[in-house]
């Protein structure tokens, strides 16, 4: 049900963001608490990561996609969050939500960002084949990485949040699941839990934002991905629930800023009571005097956010 929170919440001091091309360390903070058989999550724990980059895939274009792999130093095994980055459809990669991933990952988490293919390279639905791929490939992968894929999360933002909300929904659909997987045909794209920050939850209503506050960039950002343009219809979150399609409801949380004017907080309003009206789990969090990315920054409500997927995810560790 959607939920708002009043006031604010004390949260554990800023987090200091560092690291290179590949950081290790060989001392654990915290100790990890865990049992025999799925993975055991303590939001509050902290542990030092191993961080690398590795081949994911070659896309259709040619283009070399990499996923970075944030691995906590522990005994584990560690619970699994795919991170699928945002960018409009049209630009950024894996290293998007960096902070965030490596928030997440601190705590106790096996978090992998994958590069997705962009639509000046493919339209849609390339992007969402990438992170249908993506889930298998992790779920194929994860052991190597000591992440425990009983259950398996995602987190996305903006345009990877409109991703993962298909990748939700439609986790069987032919078209997404078009990339085979040789080494594991058996693994299927189902996850367990999405936390997303400013998802584009109805698509073809953000491109009436756009044109109507000018914004030549958003416009061509739509033509670009939704190519034909009748599937800016086909793959709308918000009308694929209002159509009553047969889909498959993952408990999801959005963050949404109060003062975005990108995606608008109405809009989400309307696709989280549409989602539970149809028999889904949606939580809404609006994020006061906070704009479309406002992770980007650091500040209380940057670390209210890191916390609430931490908890998030705590909650659907069952832990």
């Amino acid at each position: 049900m959607t939920s708002y929170f009043a006031g604010r919440r004390e949260f554990l001091g800023a987090m200091t963001v560092t690291g290179a091309f590949v950081t290790a360390a060989s001392v654990l903070r915290t100790p990890f608490v865990y049992a025999a058989g799925p993975a055991q999550y303590d939001p509050s724990a902290r542990f030092d990561l191993n961080v690398t980059d590795v081949e994911f895939r070659r896309n259709e274009a040619g283009r070399q996609l990499m996923a970075r792999i944030y691995q906590p130093i522990g005994p584990g095994p560690f619970p699994v969050v795919l991170d699928l980055h945002g960018g409009g459809w049209n630009h950024r990669d894996r290293l998007a939500e960096e902070p965030m991933d490596r928030a997440l990952a601190e705590s106790g988490v096996l978090v992998v960002a994958i590069d997705m293919t962009r639509a000046p390279e493919a339209p849609y639905p390339a992007d969402v084949q990438d992170a249908n791929y993506g889930v298998r490939w992790l779920k194929w992968k994860a052991a190597s990485w000591n992440g425990d894929v009983s259950k398996v999360g995602v987190f996305a933002s903006s345009s990877g949040g409109h991703t993962a909300q298909l990748l939700g929904l439609r986790p069987n659909d032919a078209r997404y699941n078009a990339i085979p997987l040789p080494e594991a045909p058996h693994l299927d794209a189902t996850v367990d839990f999405i936390a997303m920050r400013s998802p584009i939850s109805d698509t073809y209503a953000r491109y009436q934002n756009a044109i109507a506050t000018d914004r030549d960039h958003m416009i061509e950002y739509n033509k670009l991905y939704f190519d034909p343009w009748e599937a800016i219809h086909e793959a709308n979150p918000q009308e694929i629930l209002d159509r009553g399609e047969n889909v498959s409801h993952v408990p999801m949380l959005i963050m949404q800023g109060e003062l975005d004017d990108n995606v608008l907080p109405e809009v989400q309003e309307k696709f989280a009571a549409t989602c539970n009206a149809a028999g889904g789990d949606c939580r809404l969090e609006i994020f006061e005097n906070s704009v479309h990315r406002w992770t980007a920054e650091e500040g209380a409500q940057t670390e209210r956010a890191r916390e609430m997927v931490r908890q998030f995810t705590a909650t659907q560790l069952g832990s």
